[in-house]
């Protein structure tokens, strides 16, 4: 009789932007015939480079990378969309006797790849451009307002600019004739699979620290010309408001080519905005379960050792 091994826990490297994430991921794949599937919202978009501090292919020391730089920026990758593909890589890579490792600091797209939610509708594709061409033409507040009128409901709980969500709560609506909200109370959300194991490695590095290697990062990214790939992203057709456009990096820079603001407060602004994603990102990984919190940089080698030690040490323990 064959003896099912079980399986091992899936590990994610996660933390706030900056704090040395796709090192990490590197070094632990080096160390345990892993490869990459990348969890960062933005760094999914072809042609999105300078801010999302993607790692350059020279720099990746062979290390397989999924999930990144695959759609183009004009187009909207769901969570659930993600973690979809998530599964099917880990399946992929386990398959061949490789290490998931999930790199990246988008918590939302790891609750989807946890959580499974309700059961989604067949949704009527006519319906995305032409609410795509309202929120170009009137704006993401307009959006809102209208789901304010056909779902109250989650236009309490959406913020207006959040022109994402909004946009897939109408799509459902105008789709089936139904609130997302009844949608979403008919089939309550419950774990899957991956839930059982998934860990978190947490990078905290001192707050002070990490605040100046933001601040640093931005000027960088200025002077690398992150302003002429926005001009480029734009003159070849991509919206202002695409949804690429709405990371950090790009939103306050994408406001300055508007005239909505001087070069010198955007770059202060995307600082500002990074530091305080940066705290939001802490307090995400605060509230998840199964987490193992590493106090420095992804770069350190004593890091290194430690998330090491750590994914040896939860193997044992599931073998045992």
């Amino acid at each position: 009789m064959k003896i099912e091994t079980p399986e091992l826990p899936i590990f994610a490297v996660v933390g706030p932007t900056a704090s040395g994430k796709s090192d990490l991921g590197i070094a632990l794949a080096k160390c345990h015939g892993g490869e990459i599937i990348n969890c960062d919202s933005v760094q999914v978009y072809r042609g999105i480079e300078i801010a999302t501090a993607k790692v350059p292919v020279a720099e990746q020391d062979g290390i397989p990378h999924h999930l990144i730089d695959f759609i183009e920026p004009t187009e909207m990758m769901t969570a659930v969309e993600w973690a979809e593909l998530a599964r099917l890589r880990i399946a992929e890579i386990e398959g061949r006797e490789g290490r998931p490792l999930l790199v990246g600091g988008t918590g939302f797209y790891l609750r989807a790849l946890t959580t499974r939610f309700f059961e989604s509708p067949t949704i009527d594709e006519s319906w995305r451009p032409r609410l795509q061409h309202l929120l170009e033409s009137r704006g993401p507040e307009y959006l809102h307002r209208i789901l304010s009128r056909v779902d109250p409901v989650l236009a309490a709980v959406y913020a207006p600019r959040d022109w994402s969500r909004v946009t897939r709560a109408l799509e459902v609506r105008f789709s089936t004739g139904r609130p997302l909200s009844a949608w979403q109370q008919a089939s309550p959300e419950q774990p899957t699979p991956e839930a059982a194991r998934l860990r978190y490695l947490v990078l905290h590095p001192p707050r002070e620290e990490l605040y100046d290697r933001i601040n640093r990062r931005v000027d960088l990214m200025v002077e690398r010309g992150l302003l002429d790939e926005i001009e480029d992203l734009i003159t070849a057709g991509v919206p202002v408001t695409a949804k690429a456009f709405q990371a950090h990096g790009y939103k306050r820079f994408v406001e300055y080519l508007l005239g909505k603001r001087t070069l010198a407060s955007a770059i202060e602004q995307m600082k500002l905005d990074t530091r305080h994603y940066a705290k939001r990102q802490w307090t995400w990984w605060r509230a998840q379960q199964k987490t193992f919190w590493l106090e420095g940089f992804g770069f350190e080698p004593r890091i290194i050792a430690e998330a090491g030690a750590i994914i040896a040490a939860e193997d044992q323990a599931r073998l045992a």
